[in-house]
């Protein structure tokens, strides 16, 4: 503390203080300084001192130490309140509204003497002149939370009734108070309408529009605004999440979580906060953050996971179970010890109904990464037996049903039946079925299983059936790579099913399944020959064996209708290998409408995306996103999650690059629910997550893109993304931080993401990132980080002959020299070289457009050159020296009008621009008349002009309020150069 001399360095110290972070360490230096400030035996410093303890501790979870120091503030304002000036005297009425709510939230406080608080704070503001509005504000806050329905109505309309004055608290908390209670009452519709000009931004605070997120999230939830609630969490969980003393809100957010089945998530936040379990400086946050607590375990226990790990206070391991029940103690203990001070029992029922809470939305996706808890996987026979479902008979015969008409889950169910039938006996027939689809179950690893399934439907009397069982094993060796043998073994099973379908041995169906094995095995020769002509030849005569045996024959059979489309369809693929890409598109487009005329979409699914793709490589955009939005409507609830992750993400693409980006990005947040929920989250999800930010970006949607992007950024890899998605991602992150005013972090991101451009062989992204980051440390309060970074990038600029860009970074380094040791030497050096780099530009200029845009960079440099100068000099400097640096930069600025003049009408308001800032420089230099000619020149430029747009130079785009600021301004100085 030997630092704190006097009041000056007492009040630099404090503000210091007011700028970090909220919690225990600003709390105790706030202590610290008042000791300090009682060492100086200043009056005055001891009041500043503790009401700076009192704001710190406010915005704290320390919340209950600031009665201790507003109690001796008030002490010595009774005693003296001349030691007291006006802004402390205003601090101290002002607070009393945060002591008077405050007490609420201590249940050791007892009521009478919290209304004793109340009166008195009456009391003083009456004496003071202020209006009771304030006062009936808290008054408000005290009979609703006590349960006092009745007298909390007319606090409400006595509130909103009284004038607003300055002891009003300001608009963003009071219209965040009346939503609340309209909420509180089932209002919702009318809290939101409340909240609107808080959530747009048009009213702030240092805990809005913080608090008005947190409480918008589950009236948005009952009111089923989705995509709004979703937006809020995201937004507004940014903002406190670095806040220790907004518990309350925090905990809104995890309850958000617990409603939306967004389980995962919660867990992930309450690992975020550990101190919030046990912090006890304000009861009723943590009463509010243990009763989501509670809600949050009792959701994840009901899922079946009650004994899964989950975070909680320190000391020990918890499953939510156990934390469930502890919270749930803990937060009606706390409850009892509210209502207990108030007598009414209205705490305990609000957190008894809270924790009873039911989900709002079964899953509401949100795009950060994070995947639902799933539920302890049931044995097959078990959950057969907890459905209480058929007997054997019955499973089998459904099995036979779903299979006989190719509908998804034929595998599951007949796999569900062989479980039910183990011990029991069976018919060759039943057996050779069940034996069939489990090996079509396995795949490649089935063809030992097929042969056991061809033996059985033999000894069962179904050749035909036994000869396709056989051709569907060869298939699958074909799957695992031995092609050749494949082939081999087919074509004597074809011959012999051939012979047999001849002599009336078996049907249309069996010979059928055979025939199309053979197709298959010969177009995946074709495949792994590239192309081969003889093979493809072979391939398509197969396939269209199978058209010239079924097409037609088909009737009601779905099988043999499925035959027909899957042979058009390959018959697609084998025009595609052949490179005729629009026959294949034609044919794949028509073995997709086969299947579904035959009422079997999901099996159109596979040659819809593959179309897609083909319509992509075609440039048919149209095609593309009509082929991809019916494969996912065809697949419908039976897609699996993979395949639809992939199938949303290629739509957004499409979508975006037709310009809708809103479209774009629900779709894009689809791929990243599905993609998560196949267990891709760190792949395909991480593609999803960058693609939705940047989507995000694109609408301006800066927060909830920053979250969605620092969500995607810890999967993406150069080795499994590339380098250039990883730059793209930090990039826009860096975008979305700057718009967000975190210009440190932005610099942060923009730095790492020149750094891997740094090594990449075209070197413009390097340093447009270079020169991004320069911004962002500028505006971080860094000028000599900013400084090199900007050296950096004019190196880069220099380099790739990009003038333009060395222009803005010589530009942007005069400026920040004026911050360092370079100071206004330095400046007015990198500014001229500023200027040199564009004459010598323009001067090479190759073409018309080029020349053009130089010019205009000149006439902004030796704007920015003159009004540097003004800048450099001291603030009521006067004499010879500030005179010769106003004539100069009066040159300057001179000369950017003449250059902004050679441009014509398309820079008007620049050229005019300019004469203001020349006429301002007039009057500095006493030179009236002057400035009077300059302001009446800006004036007759704009004759001709009625301040409609379309009479406003369009080159610019400013239109009539660019004509109104320009004449208001030349008027305006000639007021001010006719007095002078």
């Amino acid at each position: 503390m030997s630092e704190i001399t006097d009041f000056d360095t007492l009040r630099a110290a404090m503000a210091e203080n007011s700028g970090q972070p909220e919690g225990p360490a600003r709390n105790a230096r706030a202590e610290e300084l008042l000791t300090a400030a009682e060492r100086l035996n200043v009056p005055l410093a001891v009041i500043e001192a503790l009401g700076h303890q009192v704001k710190v501790y406010n915005y704290s979870s320390e919340k209950g130490k600031m009665f201790v120091p507003f109690a001796r503030l008030l002490r010595m304002w009774d005693e003296r309140p001349e030691d007291f000036d006006e802004y402390e005297t205003h601090s101290l009425h002002w607070v009393f509204k945060w002591v008077s709510a405050g007490m609420l939230d201590q249940p050791h406080i007892p009521l009478a003497s919290i209304e004793k608080w109340l009166g008195e704070m009456e009391h003083r503001y009456r004496l003071a002149g202020h209006s009771e509005r304030a006062v009936r504000s808290v008054e408000h806050s005290v009979a609703a939370h006590v349960g006092d329905m009745a007298r909390a109505e007319r606090a409400y309309a006595a509130w909103l009734a009284a004038d607003r004055d300055t002891m009003a608290d300001c608009h963003a908390c009071e219209l965040h108070g009346q939503g609340w209670w309209q909420a509180e009452l089932g209002r919702d519709a009318e809290a939101l309408r409340l909240w609107r000009p808080v959530l747009e931004g048009e009213y702030t605070c240092a805990h809005e529009p913080h608090t008005a997120f947190a409480s918008s999230l589950v009236p948005l939830l009952r009111l089923g605004r989705l995509d709004e609630a979703r937006a809020n969490h995201l937004r507004g969980f940014r903002l406190v999440r670095t806040m220790e003393s907004m518990r309350g809100a925090y905990a809104e957010h995890v309850e958000f979580c617990a409603l939306t089945g967004n389980e995962a998530r919660g867990l992930e936040l309450l690992a975020e906060r550990p101190a919030y379990f046990t912090d006890d400086g304000h009861p009723q946050s943590r009463l509010d953050f243990l009763s989501v607590v509670a809600l949050l375990m009792d959701r994840l226990t009901g899922l079946g996971l009650g004994e899964r790990q989950v975070p909680g206070p320190a000391g020990r391991e918890w499953t939510a179970r156990e934390l469930g029940v502890h919270a749930r103690g803990e937060a009606l203990a706390l409850a009892a010890r509210f209502d207990e001070r108030n007598g009414t029992a209205h705490v305990s029922e609000r957190a008894r109904a809270r924790m009873a809470r039911q989900p709002l939305a079964e899953r509401l996706t949100l795009g950060v990464r994070s995947v639902r808890p799933a539920p302890p996987p049931v044995p097959p026979a078990a959950a057969v037996r907890a459905a209480g479902q058929p007997d054997l008979p019955a499973l089998l015969a459904e099995a036979r049903r779903l299979s006989d008409t190719l509908r998804p889950n034929a595998v599951e169910a007949w796999a569900a039946a062989a479980e039910a039938a183990e011990g029991a006996e069976l018919d060759p027939r039943d057996r050779a079925e069940m034996a069939d689809h489990e090996a079509m179950s396995l795949g490649p690893e089935g063809t030992a299983l097929f042969e056991r399934a061809a033996e059985l439907y033999a000894e069962a009397g179904d050749p035909g059936e036994a000869l396709a069982a056989r051709a569907r094993g060869a298939y699958v060796r074909a799957l695992a790579g031995d092609v050749d043998g494949a082939v081999a073994a087919v074509t004597g099973l074809y011959d012999e099913i051939l012979a047999l379908y001849a002599a009336e041995g078996t049907g249309m169906r069996q010979t059928a399944s055979v025939v199309m094995s053979r197709a298959r095995i010969l177009a995946r020769r074709a495949h792994e020959g590239e192309g081969d002509g003889p093979a493809l030849a072979e391939a398509e005569t197969a396939v269209r064996e199978v058209l010239a045996l079924v097409d037609g024959r088909a009737g009601e059979d779905v099988r043999l209708a499925a035959r027909v489309a899957e042979a058009q369809a390959m018959l697609g693929e084998l025009a595609g290998l052949a490179g005729d890409l629009e026959r294949a598109a034609e044919l794949l487009a028509r073995g997709a409408a086969a299947f579904v005329a035959a009422g079997l979409p999901w099996y159109a699914v596979e040659y819809e995306a593959r179309l897609a793709t083909l319509a992509h490589h075609l440039g048919d955009a149209a095609e593309t996103e009509r082929a991809l939005r019916a494969a996912l409507e065809h697949g419908g609830a039976h897609l699996e999650a993979p395949g639809r992750a992939q199938l949303y993400l290629q739509l957004a693409e499409v979508v975006a690059g037709r310009g809708d980006a809103v479209e774009a990005a629900r779709h894009a947040l689809e791929a990243a629910h599905w993609a998560d929920e196949a267990g891709e989250s760190a792949t395909l999800g991480a593609w999803a997550r960058q693609q939705l930010g940047g989507f995000l970006l694109r609408q301006g949607r800066w927060a909830e893109a920053a979250e969605v992007l620092e969500s995607a950024l810890p999967d993406l890899t150069a080795e499994t993304h590339g380098d250039g998605a990883l730059v793209q991602t930090l990039w826009w992150l860096g975008d979305c931080l700057s718009e967000l005013g975190e210009h440190r972090a932005a610099a942060e991101r923009r730095l790492r993401a020149a750094g891997i451009a740094r090594h990449w062989p075209e070197q413009h992204d390097h340093a447009t990132l270079a020169h991004l980051a320069g911004e962002s440390l500028g505006q971080a309060g860094l000028p000599v980080e900013a400084d090199r970074a900007y050296a950096r990038a004019g190196d880069l600029w220099r380099a790739l002959g990009d003038a333009p860009g060395l222009i803005r970074s010589l530009r942007a380094r005069a400026w920040l020299a004026l911050e360092t040791e370079g100071g206004p030497d330095e400046a007015r050096a990198l500014m001229t070289e500023a200027v040199h780099a564009c004459e010598a530009a323009r001067e090479a200029a190759s073409d018309e457009e080029s020349r053009h845009h130089l010019v205009a960079e000149l006439g902004d440099t030796h704007r920015q050159f003159a009004d540097l100068l003004t800048r450099s000099v001291s603030e009521g400097s006067e004499g010879p020296a500030a005179r010769a640096v106003f004539e100069e930069a009066l040159v300057r600025v001179q000369r950017a009008a003449e250059v902004f003049s050679s441009l014509g009408e398309g820079a008007l308001h620049r050229r005019t621009g300019a004469e203001l800032s020349a006429g301002w420089l007039e009057i500095e230099l006493g030179r009236p008349a002057d400035a009077r000619a300059r302001a009446r020149v800006v004036l007759s430029s704009y004759d001709g002009y009625d301040d409609e747009p379309d009479a406003a130079p369009e080159a610019e785009g400013e239109g009539r309020s660019a004509v109104r600021a320009r004449r208001a301004e030349a008027e305006h100085m000639l007021r001010i150069a006719s007095e002078d």
